[in-house]
């Protein structure tokens, strides 16, 4: 029963972008670990920029910094 997180930040992903996620780890963990995908679950987690950090400071800060 494969568990697949995936972590994105919080900038306009669309509906039709996370199902393409959930679509394409699905069938990259039937293809590769020959898993069923009935059983195969999918969670994406959007984090809010000010809450994912690089580098030791936010990429709410970095993108500020850049601009």
């Amino acid at each position: 029963m494969p568990y697949i997180l995936i972590q994105v930040t919080d900038e306009g992903v669309t509906v039709a972008q996370k199902q393409q996620l959930i679509r394409g780890a699905t069938d990259l963990v039937v293809d590769v670990l020959n898993k069923d995908p009935a059983t195969t679950f999918v969670v994406i987690d959007e984090v809010a920029t000010e809450n994912w950090g690089v580098a030791g400071e936010s990429v709410q800060q970095m993108r500020q910094r850049i601009r």
